[in-house]
C-alpha cells in the first residue's frame, strides 16, 4: 500500500512541475485568445458601417463582416494553440473541421443548401429590404432577410418564413424593380356594338384617370383590345400601368377609379356593357 501512495505521489509531483512549467505558455495562450477575440470583434465593428457606406445591402455587409470576425478568430485560436506547442493540434483540428463539415454536409442537407443559398443571394441581390416580391405563391414586402431564410409579411399582416434554398430554385417576381406594375380589368359589350370607336373612349378615360400612367412611353401606354368573342357579347380587355412603391396600397384605388371611369365612359357614348369580374397582374 505504501508503495502505490508513493507511486501516486511521485505522479501528481511530476504533473504538478509539469503544470507549473506550462503555465507562463498557458497564460500566455489565454491572453493570446482572448485578445484575438477582442480583435476580431473590433474587425467586425470596424467593417460594418464602413460596409454600409459603399452599400445599403444589410445581408450582404453583415455576411463580409462576420467573415472578417471568423478569419480574426480562426488565426486567434492557431495562435494560442501554437503557443503552447500543439502545433500539430492546429493541423489536426482543420482537417477534423474538414472532415466534420463533411459529414454534417449530409446529415443537414436542407440545411446546408439554404445557407449556401443564402451566401449567394448576398453576392447576387433580386431584392432587398421593403421590395414588394412574390415567391411560391406567397406575395408581401420583404422585412428582413438572413443566410437561412428570408422573411416576407403577406399583404394580411402575415410573417412567412422562406428558405432561402427555394427562393433560389423556384421564380420570384420583383414588384419593385422600377416600381411599374401593370393592371388589368374585362369589360363585355354587345356584339352589335361598334367596338373600333369604343376603344378609342376605353383608353381616353384611362389616361384622365389619376394614379394610371401616360408618361409617353410606348410599353406603359393603355390599352384597349378584344379578348374574344361570345354569342351576344365581345370581351374587351383593358390594361394600364401604375408607377407607385406601394403598389399594394395604391393599385386598389386605381384601379377602381380606372373601372367606374371607364364604365362611365361607355354609358356616355350610349354604349351598352355588361361589367365582369375583373383581375390584376
Amino acid at each position: 500500500m505504501k508503495q502505490f501512495t508513493d507511486d501516486l505521489w511521485t505522479v501528481m509531483v511530476g504533473y504538478y512541475h509539469s503544470f507549473v512549467e506550462v503555465l507562463p505558455k498557458l497564460a500566455l495562450a489565454l491572453f493570446l485568445l482572448f485578445l484575438f477575440i477582442f480583435i476580431a470583434r473590433q474587425i467586425r465593428r470596424w467593417l460594418m458601417p464602413r460596409l454600409l457606406r459603399n452599400s445599403d445591402d444589410n445581408l450582404l455587409t453583415g455576411f463580409l463582416a462576420d467573415v472578417g470576425y471568423w478569419i480574426a478568430l480562426i488565426i486567434g485560436v492557431s495562435v494560442a494553440l501554437g503557443t503552447l506547442g500543439l502545433d500539430g493540434a492546429v493541423t489536426k483540428l482543420l482537417a477534423g473541421a474538414g472532415l466534420s463539415a463533411f459529414i454534417l454536409g449530409f446529415a443537414l442537407k436542407d440545411i446546408g443548401e439554404n445557407f449556401l443559398a443564402g451566401i449567394l443571394l448576398a453576392f447576387k441581390r433580386p431584392y432587398k429590404i421593403g421590395d414588394l416580391v412574390e415567391s411560391q405563391g406567397v406575395k408581401g414586402r420583404i422585412i428582413d432577410m438572413n443566410l437561412r431564410e428570408t422573411i416576407i409579411k403577406t399583404m394580411d399582416g402575415k410573417d412567412v418564413y422562406i428558405p432561402n434554398g427555394g427562393i433560389l430554385k423556384n421564380p420570384l417576381y420583383n414588384y419593385s424593380v422600377d416600381d411599374f406594375l401593370r393592371l388589368e380589368f374585362s369589360v363585355d359589350l354587345d356584339n352589335r356594338e361598334d367596338y373600333k370607336k369604343a376603344i378609342p373612349l376605353i383608353e381616353q378615360a384611362l389616361r384622365n384617370t389619376e394614379g394610371v400612367l401616360h408618361d409617353g412611353n410606348p410599353q406603359h401606354e393603355a390599352v384597349a383590345s378584344v379578348e374574344e368573342t361570345k354569342s351576344n357579347a365581345l370581351c374587351m380587355k383593358v390594361s394600364f400601368w401604375i408607377k407607385s412603391p406601394e403598389a399594394e396600397k395604391e393599385s386598389p384605388a386605381v384601379k377602381s377609379k380606372a373601372i367606374q371611369n371607364v364604365l362611365d365612359a361607355l354609358k356616355q357614348g350610349g354604349f351598352s356593357y355588361a361589367p365582369q369580374d375583373s383581375g390584376a397582374d
